[in-house]
């Protein structure tokens, strides 16, 4: 198994990002990879509540990514495990949100990747996800 880490540091308290990460209102404003669109978020922001994204894709393909909140810190941690529907086996998500000068760093450890593939498709799609998390920060 694989694990990746990606870090961002942005312009916004740690309190600011975490709800933009867990609001659902929010979330569907920034979330998601270069050219796909969150058209649906369902959060239940609790140790052992579930969460489901829908990802539009420009084919128009949808694709769900589910999983349950495994540790849900305000505002500084969040861990939840991490499935694209029909995928039975769970990766692990850790998003961390330290506070910096004028900032705050972003650290997503995603874990238990199967493989190199989807670890680099992660990868991008985490990339673009924070880039666009800073957008929706710097517009406020």
């Amino acid at each position: 198994m694989i694990t990746l880490v990606v870090r961002r540091t942005i312009r916004a308290t740690p309190e600011r990002l975490f709800d933009a990460w867990t609001d659902p209102a929010e979330l569907v404003r920034w979330w998601g990879p270069k050219d796909v669109v969150c058209t649906h978020a369902e959060i239940d922001l609790r140790v052992g509540g579930r969460y489901r994204l829908a990802n539009r894709f420009p084919d128009g393909a949808i694709v769900w990514i589910g999983g349950e909140f495994e540790r849900v810190d305000r505002p500084s941690r969040l861990v939840y495990t991490w499935r694209v529907e029909p995928q039975t086996e769970s990766e692990r998500v850790t998003v961390t949100f330290d506070p910096r000068d004028g900032g705050t760093e972003v650290i997503i450890r995603h874990e238990r990747i199967p493989d190199s593939t989807r670890r680099d498709g992660h990868e991008a799609g985490w990339r673009d996800c924070l880039e666009s998390l800073a957008n929706l920060a710097a517009e406020r």
